[in-house]
């Protein structure tokens, strides 16, 4: 399968006064078109600083990337924050709809897809609402639900259910994966939970303590559609686990060398 993302050497090096951190050093990836890959290791490896490097938020030091882009009128890349990451002075709607005005996409078209992902994401009925008026899993869903409708060619999502608790969490990752079914979206995904990233990716990808290098991948081979339950109760799963467990633990101990 073509890759939908190519990272080459990307080094990124943050300068402060007379002092130099190496957040990435050397990544090398490619992730194939449709697939949902996860980034996992621990706090500090650099994740969330390639994510922005792939949502041009950041310039890598050294190296390069690229995104296949399969139609010039979509956006590269839409990004899903862990949190303040709604408009607070529009509507639900009018935050799912914002890329696609901003992309000046016929009228027509914004109010169709507006309330496609509205609907999918559970929001119709609070269209009108607030942010401020919202919990914090429906801010999510407002998040989720303008990322897709934006058509981007990759999704980047940087820890988005983090603050939620889980059953909130649970609902969520088993909306985004209904949606991700129906677009086949490539999707590069923040997580710290094992549990999370055993249950939404195709791979996992394990990340070294700084610098941020990508050390180990394993591929999840449980079929899909899967749930939280199959996770936990599939004996492969759980040595997955305690794989991922242990590599976090090593890198933890490492760095605190």
């Amino acid at each position: 399968m073509d890759a939908k993302i190519s990272i080459r050497d990307l080094t990124k090096v943050f300068y402060k006064k007379e002092s130099r951190v190496t957040a990435l050093e050397g990544i090398n990836l490619d992730i194939a078109d449709g697939e949902f890959a996860c980034l996992v290791g621990p706090s500090g490896c650099g994740k969330t600083t390639l994510l922005r490097i792939l949502a041009d938020l950041e310039t890598p030091s050294s190296g390069s990337f690229t995104i296949a882009r399969a139609k010039e009128d979509r956006p590269l890349q839409s990004m899903v924050f862990q949190e303040r990451g709604v408009i607070p002075w529009l509507t639900v709607e009018g935050n799912v709809s914002f890329g696609l005005k901003m992309r000046r996409v016929p009228a027509a078209v914004i109010k169709e897809r507006t309330a496609y992902y509205l609907e999918k994401v559970g929001l119709e009925r609070f269209a009108k609402l607030y942010p401020r008026e919202l919990s914090g899993g429906m801010k999510q869903r407002v998040s989720i639900a303008r990322a897709f409708a934006n058509d981007p060619e990759i999704l980047l999502m940087d820890e988005p259910f983090a603050a939620l608790d889980e059953q909130n969490k649970f609902i969520l990752q088993e909306e985004l994966l209904n949606i991700w079914a129906e677009t086949k979206k490539t999707v590069l995904f923040i997580t710290h939970s094992i549990d999370e990233a055993l249950l939404l990716s195709d791979r996992i990808l394990l990340m070294s303590a700084q610098p941020g290098r990508i050390v180990k991948e394993k591929r999840i081979e449980l079929p899909r559609p899967r749930n939280m339950e199959q996770v936990r109760a599939d004996p492969v799963m759980a040595e997955q686990f305690v794989e991922v467990w242990n590599h976090l633990q090593e890198e933890v101990q490492r760095s605190r060398i």
